[in-house]
C-alpha cells in the first residue's frame, strides 16, 4: 500500500491511557482518550497547560521518552495500529507519513546547517531520492510558505532569519515529503499577531493544497476556530468534550467548556458592566485528581454523590453530529441561561495628570565589530519621539509587534536605561536622565514593573513572605520586622493568596499563583505606576481572567496608574482605557479603546485588528495579512516608517510616503493617528470586526 491510497480515517485513537513512572509512583497523564481525524481535515484539541494535549501528540510520534508509557487503547494510523509497531516500522512513518511541528522553531533547526541542507535531508533520507531532486523540492516548498528569495534563505542559517521565517522553514520542512498527518503543537506562541495571521493562512492553504490532515494543539480557542473543522477539548487528562466547530463553540454541553468561554475576553465583554468569570479554584494535579469527575470541585453544577461517585464516560449529544460530552448532567443543565456570578463595578474615576513623556528618544550605539575594533558606529533607533500622558486611575495599553519599540520605553521609564534625549516627567519631576540607583526611594517604589514570565522573577530559594518582604524592606516601609510581616500578609489578602502561602517556595505554587506574588511584589511600596509587561501571555486562559480582574481590582481601590503592554488586542479592548499603537519606535495612533477600535484606523492597526484571532463564530473580520518582516531600527525605511508593508500607500500621490515622516493629525476628541493619508480616505475606512447577527 502506498502512503496515498488509504480511504478510511487518517487517525483513530482508541480509550488511550498514558502513564509516567517515576521512582514513587504512577503518574496517569491521559485517561480513556478517544478522537478520529478523517482524510483532509482539521482537529483542534485544546485545554489549559498539564492537561495531556502534548502527551497525546508525543504518543502519536511514539515518542514518550524512558518513563512515559501506554497503558491501555490503541492508536491506529491509516488503520495500523502504532501502538505494536517496531522501532524500523516507526522509522519508515515518522517524518515521511507523520510529521510534527513544535512551539519553538529553534529546537527544530540545526544552528550549524544552511536552510537547504536541512530541507533536503528530508526527502534524501525518507524517499531516498538524489540531491538536485531535493534541492528542486526544497525551492518549491519555500515558495509554498511565502518566503521571498529562496535561494536566498535556502544559503543562510538559521540565526539569520526571524522568528516568523524560522517557523515557516520548519513548517516546510514537516511538508517535504507531504505527509498524510501533520501534527502542530502551538505552532505560533512565539510569534507576533501579525506573523501569527500569516503562519494559520499558510497552514490552511496547505493543508489544502497537499490534502494533509492536521492534529492542532492550541490554548488559543480563536486559532482553533481559525484553523480546524473539530475540537477536541481535554481537561486534566480526559477529553471532556469533542464535536465540530459551530457544535462546541455555539451549543457547548459541558461546564468546562462553558467556563472556558466565559473567562476570555471576546467582544462584547466589558470590565465594568460585563467583567471576565474565573474559573474558581485550581487545576488538580495528576497524582491528585478527585474521584468521578475530574472538573468537579471547579463545577457550578456539581452534584454530591453522582458527580463524584464514579468514572464518568464520554456520552452522544442527541443530534448532532460526532458531538459527545462527558457528563452526567447535561439534558439537566440550561445551557443558554446567563452565567449566575456576572457582577458590575464602578468605573474608576481618571484622575490628574501623573506621568508625562515629550519628545523622548532612545537610541543605542552598535559598533559592528565591536571586539576586533574597525567599521563604523552605527545607530538603533528603539524610540522615536515619543509623546503621551498618563493619567491617575487610567489603563494605557501599549500595544504593537516585537521590535516596536515597547519594552524600551519601559526600561527608560523604570532608570534601568536612560533617554537619549526627551523629558519623562513623573509628578512634575524629571527622570529621564536619572538612572534607577540614583533615584530616590520614593520615584523607585512609586513605579514598579509586573514582568511577563511570573518563573524568572522569583527567588527560587526564599519563601514567597520573605521575597515580599525584602521588598518591604528595599522600599523603607514598616518600622519594625512585625510591622513588615503584618503589611506582607495584607499584600498577600490583596491578591487573594492565602495567608500560609507566605511560607511556602515558589516551586510550589501555579504560574498564575506566582504572578500574583509578583504583583504583590509590585504594589509593595504603594506603587502608583505599575508597568505590566505582558502580565498574562505566559498564563492559562482561565488564570488570566483571574489576574487580570485582580489587577483591576487593586487599581480600583488604590487608584493605581497602569500602563499596560500588551500584543493581545482581545485583553487590551477589555481592559484599557486608552490605547497607545507603536511601531519600529514611533506612536503611530493613540485615542480611546472605541476610537482604536472603530475607523478610521492608523493602516498598522487595521492590520493588527484584522490579524486577531477572535473565539467567537459570529464575528466577521476583513483579513489583512502583511507580507514583510519589520524593518530593522538599526536601518530603518525613509519616510513613514510603515511604508515597506502598508496596503494604503498608493493612495498617496507623489512618493509622500517613501520621503516624508508623517505628521501626528489630530482627528475627534485627542484621537491622534501618524499618517499620510487625506480626512476622504479616513472617513471611507470600513470596521474590520464586525459581529454578524445571530
Amino acid at each position: 500500500m502506498t502512503k496515498w491510497d488509504y480511504d478510511g480515517p487518517i487517525l483513530e485513537i482508541e480509550n488511550l491511557s498514558i502513564s509516567f513512572f517515576t521512582r514513587l509512583r504512577e503518574i496517569p497523564a491521559v485517561m480513556d482518550f478517544s478522537c478520529t481525524v478523517q482524510p483532509g481535515e482539521a482537529m483542534g484539541l485544546v485545554g489549559e497547560s498539564g492537561c495531556g494535549k502534548s502527551t497525546v501528540a508525543l504518543a502519536v510520534m511514539r515518542d514518550l521518552g524512558k518513563n512515559g508509557r501506554i497503558t491501555g487503547g490503541t492508536i491506529r494510523f491509516k488503520g495500523r495500529d502504532l501502538t505494536t509497531m517496531t522501532e524500523e516500522d516507526l522509522r519508515a512513518i515518522r517524518g515521511s507519513e507523520i510529521a510534527m511541528i513544535y512551539q519553538e522553531p529553534m529546537a527544530s533547526l540545526n544552528p550549524a546547517m544552511r536552510i537547504g541542507q536541512q530541507l533536503m535531508e528530508v526527502p534524501m533520507i525518507h524517499e531516498g531520492i538524489g540531491k538536485d531532486e531535493a534541492w528542486k523540492r526544497a525551492l518549491e516548498v519555500v515558495a509554498d510558505v511565502r518566503l521571498p528569495d529562496t535561494e536566498r534563505i535556502l544559503r543562510s542559517y538559521p540565526h539569520q532569519l526571524s522568528g516568523g521565517q524560522q517557523q515557516r522553514i520548519v513548517i516546510a520542512m514537516a511538508l517535504m515529503s507531504k505527509p498524510a498527518l501533520l501534527i502542530l503543537d502551538e505552532p505560533t506562541t512565539a510569534l507576533d499577531v501579525t506573523v501569527e495571521a500569516a503562519v494559520v493562512d499558510l497552514v490552511k492553504d496547505l493543508g489544502r493544497k497537499y490534502g494533509t490532515s492536521m492534529l492542532f494543539i492550541s490554548h488559543n480557542l480563536g486559532l482553533v476556530l481559525d484553523v480546524c473543522d473539530q475540537l477536541c477539548v481535554m481537561y486534566s487528562g480526559e477529553a471532556v468534550e469533542t464535536g465540530s466547530i459551530t457544535d462546541v463553540f455555539d451549543k457547548m454541553q459541558h461546564p468546562y467548556t462553558q467556563a472556558l468561554f466565559r473567562s476570555i475576553p471576546l467582544p462584547g465583554a466589558d470590565k465594568t458592566t460585563r467583567p471576565l468569570i474565573a474559573i474558581p479554584g485550581n487545576f488538580p494535579l495528576p497524582h491528585e485528581r478527585p474521584p468521578g469527575c475530574n472538573f468537579g470541585p471547579r463545577c457550578d453544577y456539581f452534584a454530591a454523590g453522582r458527580c463524584d461517585a464514579a468514572d464518568i464516560p464520554m456520552v452522544a449529544v442527541a443530534g448532532h453530529d460526532r458531538h459527545e460530552t462527558r457528563c452526567l448532567r447535561v439534558s439537566e443543565i440550561d445551557w443558554a441561561a446567563p452565567p449566575k456570578s456576572a457582577k458590575t463595578v464602578e468605573k474608576t474615576p481618571i484622575g490628574k495628570v501623573v506621568l508625562k513623556m515629550e519628545d523622548l528618544k532612545k537610541y543605542y550605539e552598535v559598533s559592528p565589530n565591536a571586539l576586533f575594533g574597525g567599521g563604523e558606529t552605527r545607530v538603533v533607533k528603539a524610540n522615536e519621539t515619543l509623546s503621551f500622558e498618563a493619567h491617575e486611575g487610567e489603563t494605557l495599553a501599549i500595544v504593537g509587534e516585537s521590535g516596536c519599540g515597547k519594552s524600551t520605553f519601559a526600561k527608560v521609564l523604570m532608570g534601568l536605561e536612560t533617554a537619549t534625549s526627551g523629558q519623562i516627567l513623573l509628578y512634575d519631576n524629571e527622570i529621564q536622565s536619572t538612572p534607577i540607583e540614583a533615584r530616590n526611594t520614593e520615584t523607585v517604589s512609586g513605579v514598579q514593573m509586573v514582568f511577563q514570565n511570573p518563573f524568572d522573577t522569583l527567588n527560587p530559594s526564599m519563601t514567597v513572605g520573605r521575597q515580599i518582604i525584602r521588598a518591604l524592606e528595599v522600599f523603607g516601609e514598616g518600622n519594625s520586622d512585625a510591622e513588615r510581616h503584618q503589611r506582607m500578609l495584607e499584600l498577600l489578602d490583596l491578591v487573594k493568596l492565602p495567608r500560609a502561602f507566605a511560607d511556602r517556595m515558589p516551586r510550589q505554587l501555579s504560574g498564575g499563583q506566582k504572578q500574583r506574588v509578583g504583583i504583590a511584589r509590585a504594589f509593595a511600596g504603594g506603587a502608583k505606576i505599575v508597568v505590566a509587561d505582558e502580565p498574562v501571555s505566559a498564563l492559562d486562559v482561565s488564570v488570566q481572567a483571574a489576574v487580570t480582574d485582580l489587577l483591576m481590582e487593586i487599581q480600583r481601590k488604590n487608584r493605581t496608574t497602569l500602563l499596560f503592554i500588551s500584543h493581545d488586542l482581545s485583553i487590551v479592548r477589555y481592559l484599557s482605557d486608552r490605547v497607545m499603537v507603536m511601531y519600529l519606535g514611533h506612536v503611530v495612533e493613540l485615542g480611546t479603546t472605541d476610537q482604536v477600535f472603530s475607523p478610521p484606523y492608523h493602516p498598522y492597526t487595521e492590520a493588527l485588528l484584522s490579524a486577531v484571532p477572535i473565539a467567537d463564530t459570529h464575528v466577521e473580520k476583513k483579513r489583512i495579512v502583511l507580507e514583510g518582516d519589520i524593518p530593522s531600527a538599526v536601518n530603518p525605511p525613509p519616510g513613514c516608517p510603515f511604508q515597506t508593508r502598508c496596503r494604503w500607500k498608493s493612495k498617496v500621490p507623489g512618493g509622500l510616503c517613501e520621503r516624508e515622516v508623517p505628521p501626528v493629525r489630530m482627528l475627534a476628541d485627542g484621537h491622534q493617528i501618524k499618517c499620510h493619508l487625506s480626512d476622504a480616505e479616513f472617513a471611507a475606512m470600513e470596521p474590520v470586526i464586525k459581529i454578524a447577527a445571530e
